[in-house]
């Protein structure tokens, strides 16, 4: 029974994927607060794609105008609750994060283009959110936030900002050879009612326009992004689960080292486009 109910969601997805229309990435350029952004780049080497191109593009004329100024990106609200948070002492240590990195404009600067990364003492890649939490834990002497909770998503909005402008560049040979294997696996399984894999939607048929919305390659660039959808912002394993979801999987926990191997793994999809953060999308 289950297995008659995937072939005729993944015959019913085939007819909507057919009948969408063809409408590539525009032609716009984009500029943030007078600072170019690598929007469209040669694809990385073992793409299947010959140009990468970032979410934005794919975007309406109405919703990419948000993200160039920064006075109407709805996502620097957070980004001014980051700066708060990053300057507030917490936990038995009484120290705020300045306390311990000075400056986040210069401590954390780069450091969003280059994650997830490996790290020697938790045996395996670590996102951002996995990093904050740690020092929560280790430096202020406090618990760690709730994956989506307001404080993680403003802190990584922050520290994501740093990099703003900088090529996607993460590690994928070494230790994080595996971890990049298994995000590619994961990224090509067929999963759910509908069996589909990510590779259906953001490979095979980018730029189409399916149930209103224009499919883009699924580049993570901008993350965490604010939604139109979501009315704040989301994180990258938010944006994950929320696919699975709609293809009628079990989508796998954020923070778990599913996620966290397809984060990376999409990543380097990315590599050479301009960190975005917080970008905006629909």
């Amino acid at each position: 029974m289950k297995k008659a109910i995937g072939l005729i969601g993944a015959t019913t997805a085939a007819a909507i994927l057919a009948a969408s229309a063809v409408a590539g990435p525009d032609d716009n350029n984009l500029v943030i607060e007078g600072e170019a952004m690598v929007s469209e780049t040669a694809a990385p080497e073992g793409s299947p794609f010959d140009t990468i191109y970032s979410g934005w593009r794919f975007r309406s004329p109405e919703t990419q105008v948000l993200e160039t100024d920064d006075f109407e990106n709805p996502g620097m609200v957070a980004v001014e609750y980051g700066y708060e948070l990053w300057d507030t002492a917490a936990g038995s240590s009484g120290k705020s994060c300045a306390d311990c990195h000075g400056a986040v404009e210069e401590s954390m600067s780069g450091l969003r283009a280059g994650l997830p990364k490996w790290d020697e003492a938790a045996g395996k890649p670590l996102s951002l959110e996995h990093l904050i939490n740690r020092s929560i834990k280790e430096h202020q002497g406090a618990d760690g936030w709730k994956w989506e909770s307001a404080e993680m998503l403003a802190t990584t909005a922050l520290i994501g900002l740093q990099s703003r402008g900088m090529p996607m560049d993460v590690e994928t040979d070494g230790p994080m050879a595996d971890w990049y294997e298994r995000g590619k696996e994961l990224y090509y399984a067929r999963v759910g009612q509908l069996d589909m894999a990510c590779a259906n939607c953001h490979e095979d048929n980018w730029g189409n326009m399916i149930r209103a919305d224009h499919l883009s390659q699924g580049q993570i660039n901008g993350f965490p992004t604010y939604r139109l959808k979501w009315q704040g912002l989301g994180s990258i394993h938010r944006r994950f689960k929320g696919c699975m979801k709609q293809i009628r999987a079990t989508p796998y926990k954020p923070g778990g080292d599913e996620f966290t191997a397809l984060e990376l793994y999409v990543a380097s999809r990315g590599e050479g486009l301009s960190v975005e953060t917080p970008a905006v999308r629909q």
